[in-house]
């Protein structure tokens, strides 16, 4: 059913027909002969009934072409079905390590050894689809803190972009405070309850111009709450000349580093040794972070009004033929009646 913008329009429907009540009262009357009949005047036929029959169609276009404009004055439109619009519990950026060491292969998943890098991105690959309403962006370092995808809603992409990413593409190094800092950059400025960053690094700070700590500080006072993950197994089995031998490959890990930024800004330090812990991590950070708010309502509108202004239009076309052709109806009623033929009487 539709509806309209500008309903008040309508009051301007009986217009054309208080003027023409009005104009008549302005006019003086002329001076008239009276006669008991019409049909005493010389040359005064009895068309008169025929020409008011033939001014009804002109009368009649006339209304339909001002029903036509008052109709698209009003805006008529019709509403859609009912559409939730996404709306952001988060703003959430991911700042994923890809420095050299995320190559070193002491992750185990499906019974394969991977390096370290592929187990991020299987357990983001599940991540990411969860976090539907919020605004996830992703932030990826080594020499230098790159913005790979900023702010959206389209967790599609930001999936695929964490999966096109590759080892040494920012650098060997680790800028653990210029990716921090790149963050705060991108979220002080968004609602407070919502700026989140979850930081995953397997190494320390060992590039960049910002230091960790000094960015944590710069994070508390925008507000702006920090999950790190530290990355790495414990133990791994290298071959030598010898056989084999156990080594850390974590030990260069800065854990109290990544423990006193999450806990100065509210959030908290986990440490991941294999791709099960973590997929629970992440897991856990998605509980401590929901993404439930109450979504937007939008109900989308088609704007009607283009086709009553096309009848308008058409009816100007047809009362402009009326006016400069006025016996063509009646030659073309006449040209289509039936002719009336008596067979003669032999």
């Amino acid at each position: 059913m539709p509806e309209f913008h500008w309903p008040w329009a309508f009051i301007l429907l009986p217009l054309p027909f208080i003027v023409r009540l009005l104009l008549p009262a302005l006019k003086r009357p002329a001076a008239a002969l009276r006669v008991p009949s019409p049909q005493l005047l010389p040359g005064q036929s009895s068309d008169a009934a025929d020409d008011n029959q033939q001014d009804l169609p002109g009368l009649i276009l006339l209304v339909l072409l001002w029903l036509s404009l008052i109709t698209a004055l009003a805006r008529p439109y019709q509403s859609g079905d009912v559409v939730e619009m996404p709306v952001s519990g988060r703003d959430l950026i991911l700042a994923v390590d890809l420095s050299d060491s995320m190559k070193i292969g002491d992750m185990q998943l499906q019974g394969q050894q991977v390096n370290r890098l592929d187990a991020v991105k299987h357990v983001l690959n599940d991540f990411i689809p969860k976090r539907q309403g919020d605004r996830l962006g992703l932030v990826l370092f080594g020499d230098e803190a790159y913005l790979q995808v900023p702010l959206t809603f389209d967790t599609h992409t930001v999936r695929t972009l964490m999966n096109e990413a590759q080892i040494g593409l920012a650098g060997k190094r680790t800028a653990i405070g210029d990716a921090l800092g790149l963050t705060i950059k991108r979220l002080k400025n968004n609602p407070e309850d919502s700026r989140v960053v979850i930081l995953l690094t397997d190494g320390q700070n060992t590039a960049g111009e910002v230091d960790p700590l000094k960015a944590a500080e710069l994070a508390a006072t925008y507000k702006v709450k920090v999950y790190t993950i530290g990355l790495g197994a414990d133990q791994m089995e290298v071959s030598n000349f010898f056989g084999s031998r156990t080594i850390n490959p974590s030990k260069e890990l800065d854990e109290n580093a990544l423990r006193t930024i999450a806990q100065s800004t509210g959030g908290a330090f986990f440490r991941a040794r294999n791709p099960d812990e973590l997929q629970q991590i992440y897991a856990l950070i998605d509980e401590l972070e929901p993404t439930e708010k109450d979504p937007e309502i939008y109900r989308p509108q088609k704007n009607l009004f283009q086709w009553p202004l096309a009848a308008a239009l058409l009816f100007t076309l047809l009362l402009g033929l009326w006016q400069n052709f006025p016996g063509l109806p009646s030659a073309i009623s006449r040209r289509a009646a039936p002719t009336d033929k008596r067979p003669e009487n032999l």
